[in-house]
């Protein structure tokens, strides 16, 4: 087991960590449906409500908190205080958008909600590239006997492009860039999977054909077991670094394939790491169903990300 340091605890499904420079961290309350500060006391504050279900989150070229909102999760409660887990689409599901928050007034703006006539389903995790767009994953959703096919996208922040890059995918969540921004990662959470593509252009992607492939990606493979993969975050030296429901932790791959280490936290809603601190050698990482936001020494410094602390 990790030798984590609890934080703050009584968080509702907490998601999309963000490390700022004032030593706060950003996060999302799905199940509380709002944007939240988490002080390094523990003090918690709420920035924004969005409502539906704010997930992914990343600070824009403008200092804006960009949200992927997936409309809403039904959650079930286990019999612990703070335990829940999504079982599938809200039954007041409000739909996927892709949000702009002000993080001094807490003022929502819906940026995209739509690409080419497709409604967003679930829009779930998202990166800036250090040219201001943004590319991010689109879920979909669970409802009863069906599941959406997933799609990912790339965006930008003045509203006037959005573009589909890889589609079909299964249930895409995390996401990624490498170090010189020519790889994307993508990890798909029921496959256990992540998968790298070539970035050749503004929001495209070469692909590989069938065999050996079926969504055009390259897998990075890194076996572990029984696992779900959930969001990512990239070291300063490529490794990716993917939260893995069911099995617990942090699944540490190499770029070029093969598993570094698993770090366990014993939690099976382990969604989410970033990195802050100095030299950036600190994790965040959600434990969702432990309702906790956790921090604990990380033995490689994490990738500066754009906008923030580069």
């Amino acid at each position: 087991m990790s030798n984590y340091r609890i934080i703050t605890d009584g968080l509702m499904f907490p998601e999309g960590p963000i490390a700022m420079p004032d030593g706060t961290v950003i996060l999302v309350e799905i199940g509380r449906q709002t944007l939240t500060r988490v002080f390094p006391d523990g003090r918690k504050e709420i920035v924004a409500e969005p409502g539906g279900g704010p997930n992914g989150a990343a600070i824009g070229p403008d200092g804006k908190c960009y949200v992927c909102n997936n409309g809403g999760f039904k959650f079930v409660r286990g019999s612990e205080p703070g335990n829940m887990r999504s079982i599938g689409q809200a039954d007041d599901y409000s739909g996927g958008r892709i949000e702009r928050i002000d993080l001094d007034t807490g003022k929502v703006e819906v940026l995209y909600d739509s690409c080419d006539g497709h409604a967003l389903k679930g829009p779930n995790d998202i990166v800036f590239d250090r040219e201001g767009g943004f590319w991010f994953t689109d879920l979909g959703k669970v409802r009863g006997r069906e599941m959406d096919r997933g799609a990912v996208y790339y965006a930008k922040t003045d509203g006037s492009l959005i573009k589909e890059a890889i589609q079909p995918i299964l249930t895409p969540n995390g996401i990624g860039l490498s170090p010189d921004e020519k790889t994307l990662y993508v990890a798909e959470t029921e496959s256990g999977q992540l998968w790298a593509y070539p970035i050749t252009g503004e929001g495209e992607v070469s692909k590989l054909g069938f065999p050996p492939s079926i969504n055009g990606g390259r897998v990075v493979e890194a076996k572990g077991g029984w696992r779900r993969f959930d969001s990512l975050a990239v070291e300063a030296n490529g490794n990716i670094c993917v939260a893995t429901l069911m099995s617990g932790g942090i699944t540490v791959a190499h770029p070029d394939g093969g598993l570094v280490e698993f770090v366990e936290t014993g939690d099976p809603y382990t969604t989410n790491i970033c990195f802050g601190g100095p030299e950036l050698k600190t994790a965040y990482i959600t434990l969702s169903w432990a309702g906790q936001l956790v921090e604990m020494d990380w033995p490689r410094p994490g990738l500066p990300l754009n906008f923030l602390n580069s």
